[in-house]
């Protein structure tokens, strides 16, 4: 029973989680705010709404992936390692983007909130409905990054879904020391510290998705000789050759195994492997260099803490 699956699911739905509940946070304590505290029930119909929509998005892809793999058993082995490289380089690029977007973004958040309840409350009639948009998609959008990366590496069995489960969990209850019992949490480092785990997890999606591209290729010329037809590097003498991946950059596999603990924790949070061909190293060497020092640049501009105390100024 493979419980490190869960442990990135968990990590990557408890920070996006936190998000949300900020989010929710925040505006629970306007609508306090304005005396307008009749509307909290569109809060959490958003909440629940976000949520099961989420779930949608992740059951609709499922699908949707099994129904191509049954319309064209023929291309299976090319099938999925395609759509396992083409759902990773989906999910680095949102979880990329949502790093440096939310840190850059953290210390105007409250004000943008803010100001997006006071346009929905003076809606009038359909203030509810404003407030319920606005959650819902806050939710929403979280939930669409956690379930696009768990297809991205094909987590479709049930401990993932335990991880994202205790992520959830474990953001609600950050959401209620917060907002219900006034405890002072620094958001702002716990953000940080969420981000590094997050960097090196999505660095980890960068190894496996040009595997998986690798992969691809490879069964593709296996389907239609020669391989030099697919294979812009091969190495027929090699004892584990690539078809794109150039030779081996390291082997560790008898030191520390991608398939035993703890090689396999490493694998799985991420993406360690015990053999790392060259462009794969240049690769993920290359996004921890260039995204790593966009998100350390932008932290100076994140200055807030967000408190309860503060909230209610």
């Amino acid at each position: 029973m493979d419980f490190s699956a869960a442990l990135p699911t968990f990590i990557i739905t408890l920070r996006e989680g936190v998000e949300a509940a900020l989010v929710v946070g925040i505006v629970l304590a306007c609508l306090k705010k304005a005396q307008a505290e009749e509307l909290n029930q569109w809060v959490y119909s958003g909440v629940v709404g976000g949520i099961i929509a989420s779930a949608l998005v992740g059951i609709l892809f499922s699908w949707g992936i099994q129904a191509v793999n049954t319309t064209y058993p023929d291309y299976a082995p090319v099938i999925k390692p395609l759509m396992e490289a083409v759902f990773g380089v989906i999910a680095i690029a949102l979880l990329s983007w949502m790093l440096v977007w939310m840190t850059s973004q953290a210390k105007s958040l409250k004000a943008e909130i803010e100001g997006n309840v006071t346009s929905a409350i003076k809606q009038g009639n359909s203030a509810g409905w404003g407030v319920f948009g606005l959650i819902f998609m806050a939710v929403l959008r979280e939930g669409f990054e956690t379930v696009v990366f768990i297809i991205a590496k094909f987590q479709l069995t049930f401990f993932p879904v335990i991880g994202a489960i205790g992520g959830l969990l474990g953001a609600v209850a950050i959401g209620f020391l917060l907002f219900k019992w006034g405890v002072k949490i620094n958001i702002r480092r716990f953000f940080q510290v969420m981000g590094v785990f997050l960097l090196l997890i999505v660095a980890g999606l960068v190894v496996g998705a040009l595997r998986h591209f690798d992969q691809t290729a490879t069964a593709l010329a296996q389907m239609n000789p020669p391989l030099d037809t697919w294979c812009i590097y091969y190495d027929h003498l090699a004892k584990d050759p690539s078809c794109i991946l150039g030779p081996i950059a390291w082997n560790t596999s008898k030191i520390l195994p991608d398939n035993q603990f703890p090689g396999l924790l490493l694998k799985t949070l991420f993406g360690y492997r015990d053999k790392l061909y060259l462009v794969q190293a240049v690769a993920y060497l290359g996004f921890l260099f260039t995204i790593g020092s966009i998100y350390f640049n932008s932290l100076g501009a994140a200055t807030t803490v967000i408190t309860k105390p503060e909230l209610k100024q």
